[in-house]
């Protein structure tokens, strides 16, 4: 049987990167999107191989080539001279077969993303909960960002990325509804906090706040829920979705004290004297929500709320930018 590190381990989520004894793979500095994307498409299709007729589409294109059964001889002629430049056993690395091409059996393969479909496969089909979840949770944490990221422009890569995509959502959904059910807070924070952090901007805090919350860590779910409407509107301008915007009003509103900790409730909420000059700067969100009491307060006394727009100008009427400016204006 072969050992580990006869294996070629190849990633595929996040960078490409190839392994061989526990070494990655190095050849000249010289990027060659040739052998780049000859190596993704067949090491990704070491069971089945590709066909010369797909080969020569993904790595020739619409390019006018008179001859381009030649053309893909001489690309792989070359990768098999690079392949052996960097380090690996000399085999005929790569053969045709019928109108096929594969990589050679005598150096095994072990790709992430053949793994996490392996896993995700068994997954479905397992009975026992306790089973499921740990093929769940195995097939989540191999999966270390989007497929070939650098890759996504090309029309293989992006279908099989979505595909992953996909894969991943439902199993960290069906993972997180176990770990629901069996109240393991613990360990829905974590797959919660790897979620977001491997698929950012992708609703995934809901879950982080959701066991904070049911665990009674308050003050932690608070200070997330800041956190996360403030990251989605720095890196991406937007608020975050519906769905996260709703979890988090909903899990918010679950926060309950006990009456014997309202006097330590009353003083957190008390202003700090020295930030209690000018302006009241707050986000969005709080400010929605301070509108919608006071709107309600000055209905009950017959009042109506208006809202105005203040802009601080300079001298020739232009809107003053810079922040250090705009304080002492105010």
């Amino acid at each position: 049987m072969k050992q580990t590190e006869d294996f070629l381990h190849v990633q595929m989520f996040g960078n490409f990167q190839m392994k061989y004894g526990g070494k990655p793979l190095t050849g000249e500095k010289r990027r060659d999107t040739y052998f780049t994307s000859l190596m993704q498409i067949l090491l990704h299709n070491v069971k089945k191989g590709v066909s010369r007729d797909v080969l020569e589409d993904i790595l020739l294109g619409d390019r006018d080539i008179e001859n381009r059964h030649q053309a893909l001889q001489t690309i792989i002629y070359k990768a098999k001279r690079k392949l052996k430049s960097m380090g690996l056993p000399e085999v005929n690395y790569i053969f045709l077969d019928k109108g096929i091409y594969h990589w050679t059996p005598e150096i095994p393969v072990k790709e992430d993303a053949e793994e996490f479909e392996r896993l995700y496969v068994l997954a479905s089909k397992e009975e026992e909960e306790d089973e499921r979840l740990q093929l769940y949770r195995k097939a989540v944490y191999t999966y270390t960002g989007e497929f070939l990221s650098a890759y996504a422009g090309v029309m293989w890569v992006g279908s099989e990325a979505r595909r992953y995509s996909a894969m991943f959502c439902e199993c960290a959904e069906r993972a997180a509804a176990i770990l629901r059910e069996n109240q393991d807070w613990t360990r829905l924070e974590k797959l919660g906090r790897y979620a977001s952090a491997t698929v950012p901007f992708s609703d995934w805090e809901s879950l982080i706040m959701e066991a904070l919350v049911e665990s009674g860590r308050y003050e932690e779910a608070k200070w997330l829920y800041a956190e996360t409407v403030d990251n989605y509107l720095r890196e991406q301008g937007i608020y975050p979705s519906a769905k996260v915007m709703k979890m988090m009003e909903k899990l918010g509103n679950r926060m309950k004290h006990s009456y014997e900790i309202l006097d330590q409730i009353q003083e957190n909420l008390m202003e700090n004297e020295e930030n209690m000059q000018g302006g009241y700067q707050c986000s969005f969100p709080v400010f929605s929500g301070i509108y919608h009491v006071i709107n309600r307060m000055m209905e009950r006394g017959g009042q109506s709320v208006y809202l105005m727009l203040c802009t601080v100008v300079d001298g020739k009427g232009n809107p003053i930018e810079r922040r250090k400016k705009a304080g002492r204006a105010f």
